[in-house]
């Protein structure tokens, strides 16, 4: 990876992890993962997060390099979750004059997570607002709770005006990967901090009153240029508000009956000028994508064969993923299929009748098996309803 490049005097000192399978045991990342770590050096040395223990030894590698010998002043604790917490117990053996800056709910889980000498000596609590000069530069802390932590905060340095994120304006990926920033950041924000839209809000009012030029998150790259942009994605993903105009279907099919049908309203949509349709088959693919999906689009069709006097269990368990992310503010229609007692539609409304500003749309289509002209013409009539302005 060529060297990344920030300020001067901010080194970065995260690794990229192409070998790992699941981000946090679930999330399927095949272009891997990155662990961002920083080193501001100035009269005092400070250093901006730890990560994952999957990286511990390059990371200290590089933290020597820029060190030239010196020792580390200061760590700055952001976030406890241990992809990025995980080396704060080592750093602080190897330098045992470092201190620690944190909040007070940031010390409640380092004494969960480690045992470290002499922390009371050593630790810096910090409230909203405060500040920490350490040269040339000075740092500006910010509470981000439930971002998504309870102990989550953001510094500003308010001379090169960086804000370094923690989880904000992350993104699945290593950083030596050449794609866009937004669908897999997208897919970052909906399943891992999407929960939490209303103090993603409050820490994006805050940081409006100050001056960025540069976001650092704990994971993908550093944001320099166009912030606008990012921010205003941030802005419409944690206001629920649909990022586009089109039709999300999510389909759950046993023997391929419910398929069809599924395929069958995604052609009569396109006829009838849904400016996008798309298809997601929730028994084969990546389930965080198609929350992602059901986030993005304004409009969503449910559709799944009944299961033991229920629903087909990939249906339920996308649905339940969807109601634990606060899914909102959508116009839904649900199709069901059942040989001899069709019970997936009333399931399925059952549990998005729970969800908050669902417009559920008629008719609810049943299908007996398989379609025929009857069900044809009801997947029809759910067409014009779900397109209706």
């Amino acid at each position: 990876m060529k060297d990344i490049i920030i300020t001067d005097s901010v080194k970065y000192i995260g690794a990229n992890d192409k070998t790992i399978d699941l981000f946090e045991s679930q999330y399927v990342v095949p272009k891997g993962i990155s662990y961002n770590s920083y080193l501001i050096k100035d009269e005092k040395n400070v250093v901006m997060d730890t990560i994952d223990r999957r990286k511990t030894e390059e990371w200290i590698k590089k933290l020597e390099e820029e060190l030239k010998g010196e020792k580390v002043d200061y760590l700055v604790v952001s976030h406890m979750e241990p992809d990025h917490a995980f080396n704060i117990g080592l750093l602080s053996s190897k330098y045992p004059e470092m201190k620690i800056v944190g909040n007070e709910k940031t010390f409640t889980f380092i004494n969960q997570f480690f045992d470290i000498e002499n922390l009371e000596e050593r630790k810096v609590v910090v409230k909203e607002a405060d500040t920490l000069n350490i040269g040339k530069h000075t740092l500006q802390f910010f509470m981000a709770p439930m971002v998504h932590w309870p102990e989550v905060m953001v510094t500003y340095e308010q001379t090169e005006k960086i804000l370094f994120s923690a989880d904000g304006f992350g993104k699945f990926g290593a950083l030596d990967v050449d794609e866009d920033w937004l669908c897999e950041a997208r897919r970052y924000y909906f399943n891992i901090v999407g929960k939490y839209g209303a103090p993603v809000q409050s820490l994006l009012k805050k940081a409006s009153g100050l001056d960025i030029k540069m976001i650092c998150p704990l994971h993908g790259p550093i944001l320099k240029e166009n912030l606008g942009y990012y921010i205003e994605k941030y802005n419409i993903w944690s206001s629920y508000i649909p990022e586009e105009e089109g039709v999300f279907i999510a389909y759950a099919s046993i023997y391929g009956n419910t398929k069809q049908a599924v395929e069958y309203i995604a052609k009569v949509l396109e006829e009838k000028g849904a400016k996008k349709v798309v298809l997601a088959d929730l028994t084969r693919e990546d389930m965080a994508e198609a929350v992602e999906d059901a986030f993005r689009y304004d409009k969503v069709i449910f559709a799944a064969s009944s299961y033991n006097a229920g629903v087909f269990p990939p249906m339920e368990q996308f649905l339940h993923l969807l109601q634990g992310k606060n899914y909102q503010n959508r116009k839904v229609g649900i199709i069901e299929n059942g040989s001899w007692a069709p019970s997936a539609g009333k399931y399925m409304k059952n549990i998005l009748e729970q969800m908050k500003d669902l417009k559920i749309c008629d008719p609810l289509v049943t299908i007996k098996s398989r379609m025929n002209d009857t069900s044809k013409k009801e997947l029809e009539d759910l067409a014009n309803v779900i397109l209706e302005k």
